[in-house]
């Protein structure tokens, strides 16, 4: 195995220390980076949210749920919608953040 020679590359230490520019979008940022988590977090459960729902619509459409079972299911997404809008309020969000933007194939949301 040979050893690196600086002289060999034309280099100096220096240049060997530098590192690259950012080539991507993250950048990480110390203080914004419980907003940046919150932000996935609840864009992640609004996600599940919204499959939960229209999974919910098609066993209520397809009749296959009791009065009392639609009643519960009605109760139960109208109290994680209103957790969501409090944690979206304690993270300074609004319904647009949540929606992330997948470059090429479009928003997530």
């Amino acid at each position: 195995m040979s050893s690196l020679n600086l002289s060999q590359t034309g280099g100096t230490l220096e240049q060997l220390d530098q590192r690259p520019e950012k080539s991507g979008k993250i950048e990480l940022d110390p203080e914004g980076a419980e907003e940046g988590l919150a932000q996935l977090v609840l864009t992640v459960i609004e996600l599940l949210r919204q499959l939960v729902e229209r999974q919910a619509l098609r066993r209520v459409d397809g009749g296959n749920l009791t009065e009392e079972e639609i009643e519960q299911l009605g109760v139960a997404l109208m109290n994680l919608d209103v957790k969501m809008d409090e944690l979206k309020e304690v993270f300074n969000l609004v319904d647009d953040d949540l929606n992330i933007d997948l470059g090429p194939l479009g928003n997530l949301l």
